[in-house]
């Protein structure tokens, strides 16, 4: 029944995907098939009709013939082997061959029987096993968010690494977009679109930037996207990779910290030096200056001019030997005359002239440590330096503000301590200087303690204040740290090097022989600075050590914070909403055994019917204005009371 045949290789054969069904009679011929068969035999019609099964398929049986296929399909009701089929064009092609009888009425009269391709099985086999390893690598991959995403962007599988990484499970997160990986700034600023389109176009993209998690907190990311396209070039998705380089970005950022530190530190040792061998120089010219005025004044006797000129020559030389000081104090160059002193007394004795410095305006508030506080260092420079960041402060405040000076105890660690200009590790005492002025930006920060560098107007300031404070405390084997932000204000701090508690308890407090050398400790509380003034000289000069307050609340906390006040001497009107009767009674009732002195501008019995007080009144009271001595009386009249 074969039919002309064609030139061998003409018609050449594709084995299908899908399987071939033959029917069978009962020796094996073929009387019917699928359209597949045409194809993948490359027989007309007309010649797979009556044609054997013998000569399309050999079996791997031992007879080697589907004859023996059917036999055994007879006896086990199905047979399943591999074999070759062998196409019109003379190939061989790698099959397996399944034989199942027909019965009708209970006799075997035909056969059904399938060919496959077995190599197409065995890589179909072989690819699921590899997609099944690969799909257990990546889910086993931890350090790595591997996930696939489709071509609009959304997450269609995850893996462990995603869940350890970002924090979600594959169920919570497979199906959303992975945009929400990004921060809200990356999203408004479009670069999750932005990333899909270059791995689109280009094959790729990698990046850097924040990662938000499902806890809500960022980390540093390393990103790789690559498109996946289809036999046919389509694109289908994207593999996503991304890798946690939270704690190398922090090292590199460490690193960077550490090498500007160097850098900064190395510039203002040249700086210094620079600075220091000025100031040696100019003092040399200053020294010959000011002995050649001397001689000139001894030998001018009646002219009144030239009496006038050499004055204020000598004046400008003197304040060009304050300037010289400056410099040797930013150079590290200074004379220091170091003691142990308690930092909060040097604050307290220095508070007056501080207030003094501050403009109404301005409310100045201590908050002093409640702890014996003591450090080994040159008072008249410290009280300098902490003067300095008082008027710096103040500038800032062209239209008021609050400005707060605070102490504590504060150790340092050893990492710590070498990012600190390498000062030793260890207990420092910290005197803060906080204004809520104007602040500055970070590239003026990097340059505030340069010598000569200022963002005052012209003749508003030398340039040489902050570097006296960064010179002096250095010196001091401390540090100074500066944190400042535009329209939020500034604060400066300064490390010294703790002195020992019993150190601090020494300076802190008067010894019975100081307490025999003076009057007594006095806090004095008064709102007019020039009243001040001139009080506190007085007292100081009758032999009264003073500490100065300039309203109620600011008396209140240095009689809490200082245990050592013998007399309360406070004026009755005064600002923020406490007058001077109310503060005597609340020291009086933190202080039973103090000795209160009111004064006030107003006449005794003003004081008397408006607030009980006056010279038969619930405290002794002195009227303004009043001579010294009648104050060296009440006081006198009080310590012997």
């Amino acid at each position: 029944m074969a039919g002309r045949t064609k030139p061998p290789n003409q018609n050449k054969a594709v084995m299908p995907a899908d399987p071939i069904l033959f029917l069978l009679d009962r020796h094996g011929v073929i009387t019917g098939w699928t359209g597949a068969a045409e194809t993948a035999t490359g027989y007309e019609p007309r010649d797979l009709r009556g044609m054997s099964l013998d000569r399309l398929f050999a079996t791997a049986a031992p007879a080697g013939r589907v004859e023996a296929a059917l036999r055994m399909a007879r006896r086990n009701r199905r047979f399943s082997g591999g074999g070759w089929l062998l196409p019109r064009d003379g190939s061989r092609v790698q099959a397996r061959l399944v034989v199942e009888p027909l019965r009708t009425e209970g006799h075997t009269e035909c056969f059904a029987a399938t060919v496959s391709d077995l190599t197409a099985q065995r890589s179909g086999i072989a690819l699921a096993e590899s997609e099944h390893k690969f799909r257990m690598l990546v889910q086993g991959v931890i350090d790595y968010a591997i996930y696939m995403i489709d071509p609009q962007g959304y997450i269609t599988n995850w893996n462990l690494g995603g869940e350890r990484i970002n924090g979600y499970l594959a169920e919570e997160i497979v199906g959303q977009h992975f945009s929400r990986f990004y921060t809200p700034e990356d999203r408004a600023a479009g670069i999750p679109s932005r990333a899909l389109a270059i791995a689109a176009g280009e094959g790729r993209y990698e990046g850097e930037g924040w990662r938000i998690r499902k806890d809500g907190s960022r980390f540093w990311a390393s990103v790789v996207i690559d498109r996946i396209l289809d036999s046919d070039g389509e694109l289908i998705g994207f593999a996503k990779v991304t890798r946690d380089m939270t704690e190398k970005r922090r090292a590199e950022e460490a690193l960077e910290q550490a090498r500007a530190a160097l850098a900064q530190a190395q510039k203002m040792e040249a700086v210094g030096q620079l600075t220091g061998g000025v100031a040696h120089d100019f003092n040399n010219l200053l020294t010959v200056i000011t002995n050649s005025l001397d001689l000139l004044e001894r030998r001018v006797r009646s002219d009144a001019q030239t009496r006038r000129i050499i004055d204020s020559a000598q004046r400008a030389a003197e304040r060009g030997a304050r300037l010289t000081e400056q410099l040797l104090a930013f150079s590290r160059r200074q004379p220091l005359r170091p003691e142990i002193h308690s930092i909060n007394a040097l604050i307290e004795g220095f508070e007056a002239v501080l207030r003094r410095a501050c403009p109404e305006p301005i409310a100045l508030e201590m908050t002093l440590a409640p702890l014996l506080l003591a450090a080994n260092i040159d008072s008249a420079k410290f009280e300098t330096a902490l003067l300095n960041l008082i008027v710096n402060a103040r500038d800032a405040m062209p239209n008021g503000g609050s400005l707060q000076i605070s102490t504590k105890l504060k150790t340092i660690g050893a990492a710590k301590a070498k990012a600190m200009s390498d000062i030793a590790p260890g207990k420092y005492v910290v005197v803060s200087v906080a204004d809520t002025g104007e602040g500055m930006p970070p590239h003026v920060v990097n340059r505030v303690f340069e010598p000569f560098f200022t963002t005052k107007e012209v003749g508003k300031g030398s340039g040489l204040g902050l570097s006296q404070v960064y010179g002096f405390v250095t010196q001091s084997g401390g540090h100074v740290a500066i944190d400042s932000t535009p329209g939020s204000g500034t604060m400066v701090a300064l490390y010294l090097p703790a002195a020992d508690e019993a150190a601090a308890g020494r300076s802190g407090r008067r010894s019975d022989t100081e307490k025999a050398r003076t009057q007594g400790r006095i806090l004095v509380v008064e709102d007019d600075p020039e009243v001040l003034d001139v009080t506190v000289e007085i007292l100081r000069g009758f032999g009264w050590e003073v500490l100065t307050a300039p309203d109620g609340p600011s008396a209140l906390s240095v009689l809490r914070r200082d245990a050592d006040i013998d007399v309360l001497f406070s004026d009755i009107v005064m600002p923020r909403g406490m007058n001077g009767l109310e503060l005597a009674r609340q020291a009086r009732r933190l202080r039973p055994e103090l000795r209160v002195l009111l004064a006030s501008g107003y006449p005794a019995s003003v004081l008397v019917s408006d607030h009980g007080a006056g010279e038969e009144g619930e405290f002794p009271f002195l009227s303004k204005p009043y001579r010294s001595s009648e104050l060296a009386n009440k006081l006198r009249a009080l310590q012997t009371s």
